[in-house]
């Protein structure tokens, strides 16, 4: 029994290494590479900015159709939700070069002038944003200067009244908006003021009763510095 129990451990310490042997190794497995997390435009917060374009009329109206450059300022606070939506609230203010146009020259000679100088807004926007892209629609009240109208006949400015020459009235307009660098966004944009009419109640007999649309259209590229108050821009995986 004893031989046979010594032949027994033989065999098995001979037979253990061999068998190990004949075990394939575990294969080595390379984790994953890591992917950067995707950036998550966040336009929620207050801004401030400056833009510059021009204004132009279709020459129906006391500043004739002659384009004038305008340069102004801004400022608002967008909301982001929902979560490609985007509502928000700006006020807007542009000085404008003075008119180049000759003025409205009726039949018998006399010559009537406009020129706007200032214009103002208060709108609500809202937009629909992806990625840096952010596309808007406007609209809201619109102010002007009182416009500077003036009439003269061969030269020598002529006494009038008007009933109209609004300064109040409204604005709509639409416009692409982009975040090109951190806290930075450019925009360019249309706008269109509305003031209603003007109509000439007195002066000379040729203009009595003649009536002018009073409105502006804007083309307008700007920089908008944002604060974000909304927090850091968030990311996803």
């Amino acid at each position: 029994m004893k031989k046979i129990l010594l032949g027994a451990a033989a065999l098995a310490a001979f037979a253990g290494p061999a068998c190990a042997a004949d075990i394939a190794a575990r294969p080595y497995i390379k984790a994953p590479p890591q992917t950067a997390p995707a950036l998550v435009y966040n336009w929620t917060g207050f801004y401030i900015g400056g833009h510059i374009g021009g204004a132009f009329t279709d020459g129906t109206n006391l500043l004739g159709s002659d384009a004038r450059f305008l340069g102004g300022v801004q400022g608002g606070f967008d909301y982001q939700f929902a979560p490609n939506w985007v509502v928000g609230v700006e006020a807007q203010y542009s000085w404008l070069t003075g008119s180049s146009n000759s003025g409205i020259v009726f039949p018998a000679g006399t010559v009537v002038t406009g020129n706007t100088d200032q214009l103002g807004s208060v709108t609500g926007r809202v937009g629909y944003t992806w990625g840096p892209a952010l596309l808007y629609a406007k609209g809201g009240y619109a102010w002007r200067d009182n416009s500077n109208v003036g009439v003269a006949f061969a030269g020598v400015p002529q006494p009038f009244t008007t009933d109209g020459n609004r300064k109040d009235g409204y604005t709509v307009g639409a416009g692409l908006e982009y975040m090109f660098a951190p806290n930075w966004s450019a925009k360019a944009e249309y706008q269109y003021y509305n003031f209603g009419h003007t109509t000439f109640t007195s002066g000379p007999p040729e203009i009595v009763g003649s009536r002018f649309r009073d409105d502006e259209h804007t083309v307008k590229v700007g920089v908008n510095y944002r604060f974000g108050w909304g927090g850091p821009v968030a990311t996803k995986y």
